[in-house]
């Protein structure tokens, strides 16, 4: 579907330079800088969780800044971005808002789409929480929200932050949250999908705060094996579709939820890693999100979609044109209408992150 006469708002980008900023990939980047080893190499040689994770680690071992973005933009019109955490490892208990005032300083807006919002790192059960939201409110005026690294899979060979389930519920995590919702701050919650009962109960507790559903949900292994025991047979991969279905729309009865139609080009979804500079086409992009995206549509309704290339995370699957023209082509093909992919594609970005850039 052609975005053409359609100002976009790309919700899920990430900026980083692992080379002067400090990232958990920051060492990988550095050591392959001075120690130059094909990138095919590296890639063999890296744990298989992280293989499958990143399908290929060329963007995670440059820089990628708002010329970058532009360039992978290509003619999809995006007019601004939202800035997703990164893997920021600044020291001290307000380190995090570092990667705030950092996004903050970089050239957007220029000959590149503009700076619309930046969401943060930060943890409800550190005891400096509250400082931190507020030094980072402190470091950018476009500061609206934070990410926590909650990720858990059951599947041991699933890379995830957490060895354990339960965090988004566990008493530490909800107190904290006050904090956030006290201010009136929007939480992004990454999570893989055998935790969206969490986020419907952290929905359930908080429901004056807007949660936002990132990719989805991040059914790993719904396209493809992955990790262990994960999507490794079609009926393994239809019971997975049939929970995560089920949850979605458990989840999507909380109003103060919205999701994200982003991600879905991530490789651990289970997509076959194409040769560099091949992008997945369409039609087998399409072929695999469409079930995803049209019950998305079902439960949420056009209104509590945002749209995000998450790049450059789903560069090594596709392009950033292919995958928002299979995102809306999906959604036109189950009857939304051009004032609701404007909806996808810009206004509740707007919206839930209060952009007025455009």
């Amino acid at each position: 579907m052609d975005l053409a006469g359609m100002t976009v708002v790309d919700a899920h980008i990430h900026q980083w330079d692992p080379l002067t900023t400090p990232r958990e990939f920051s060492g990988l980047a550095k050591l392959l800088r001075y120690v130059p080893v094909p990138m095919d190499l590296a890639k063999r040689l890296a744990p298989r969780r992280d293989r499958e994770f990143v399908g290929d680690p060329t963007p995670f071992v440059y820089p990628y800044l708002p010329r970058d973005y532009r360039a992978d933009a290509g003619d999809v019109p995006v007019e601004a971005i939202a800035h997703i955490e990164a893997e920021w490892i600044g020291t001290g208990p307000l380190g995090p808002a570092d990667e705030t005032r950092w996004v903050a300083s970089l050239p957007f807006g220029v000959d590149t789409p503009a700076l619309g919002a930046v969401l943060g790192a930060a943890d409800p059960t550190a005891p400096e929480f509250a400082e931190l939201l507020d030094a980072h409110r402190a470091a950018s005026p476009l500061f609206r929200g934070i990410r926590t690294r909650v990720e858990y899979h059951p599947d041991s060979q699933v890379r995830a932050t957490r060895k354990t389930p339960g965090l988004l519920t566990s008493p530490a995590f909800l107190d904290g949250f006050g904090a956030l919702a006290d201010r009136g701050l929007v939480f992004e919650a990454w999570v893989y999908s055998g935790q969206l009962p969490e986020v419907s109960a952290l929905a359930e507790r908080y429901p004056e705060t807007t949660i936002v559903l990132n990719h989805l949900g991040t059914p790993a292994g719904i396209f493809g094996p992955v990790g262990r025991d994960t999507g490794q047979h079609p009926g393994q991969r239809r019971e997975l579709f049939v929970r995560w279905c089920d949850d979605l729309t458990a989840l999507a009865q909380h109003a103060n939820v919205v999701s994200k139609v982003s991600g879905l080009m991530m490789p651990i979804l289970g997509h076959p890693v194409p040769r560099r500079g091949e992008p997945t086409p369409v039609p087998v992009l399409l072929e695999r999100i469409s079930p995803m995206l049209e019950h998305a549509l079902d439960v949420f309704g056009a209104d509590r979609l945002i749209w995000g290339s998450n790049f450059p995370v789903d560069k090594p699957i596709t392009s950033i044109p292919n995958a928002a023209d299979a995102v809306a082509t999906a959604l036109a093909g189950h009857g939304a209408d051009d004032k609701a992919i404007e909806q996808v594609f810009r206004r509740n970005a707007e919206r839930i992150y209060r952009i007025d850039v455009l």
